[in-house]
């Protein structure tokens, strides 16, 4: 009899500490932070993007159709065929690359731009203006413009613009997370660095 109690007791024991121990476990030192959620910006990145690959997209979009938009300027401009033939190259080459960079912004549930954007006033990368955004006045200089006088002009704008874009892919390379807009701000160095080049040689000619 006495050996059944003690045998009792001590199951007793044990099935109160089991107790003891479940209660306990959603208070364990540590384990607290286990379940916590992750922040925007981790969440945003684990998603592929984060808020500079934004930006950069949001703001090199418009950069894009503004060189677009002078180099559509030159066949009825320029007697060049060099140029004529740069000004071909560069619409062929960022025209896709703006409808690549606007399926970007709807993927990410994005807006196609930046609160406040206005041609020749947009938010740069780091504040300002955006980097080698032609003015509404700098445009209709441009569009007045024929010849030799154009063909000056039209360098000289271009070499610029293309300078902005490379800044802006530089501080895209520097921020951004996603690989897809990452691996276009490189493109776009090294693109337009060899068409710097290539407007320095016509203007040494002119």
């Amino acid at each position: 009899m006495r050996k059944s109690l003690i045998v009792s007791g001590f199951t007793l024991i044990s099935a109160l500490l089991l107790g003891a121990c479940s209660g306990n476990d959603p208070a364990m030192p540590g384990m607290s932070g286990m379940s916590s959620s992750p922040s925007a910006a981790g969440a945003a990145e684990q998603s592929g993007h984060n808020a500079d690959d934004v930006s950069f997209t949001q703001q090199m979009i418009p950069h894009h159709n503004d060189a677009v938009t002078m180099a559509k300027l030159v066949p009825s401009r320029s007697s060049n065929p060099k140029i004529v033939d740069l000004a071909s190259r560069i619409e062929k080459g960022q025209s896709p690359e703006v409808q690549q960079m606007q399926g970007w912004l709807t993927t990410w549930n994005a807006s196609m731009s930046m609160p406040g954007m206005s041609s020749g006033a947009m938010p740069g990368m780091d504040g300002g203006t955006m980097p080698g955004m032609m003015s509404a006045d700098d445009m209709k200089m441009l569009e007045q413009a024929q010849g030799t006088e154009f063909d000056k002009m039209w360098l000289d704008m271009m070499t610029k613009h293309h300078r902005g874009a490379i800044d802006m892919a530089k501080t895209e390379l520097g921020k951004g997370v996603s690989p897809d807009a990452k691996a276009l701000a490189q493109k776009i160095i090294d693109a337009q660095q060899g068409e710097i080049a290539e407007m320095q040689g016509l203007l040494s000619q002119s």
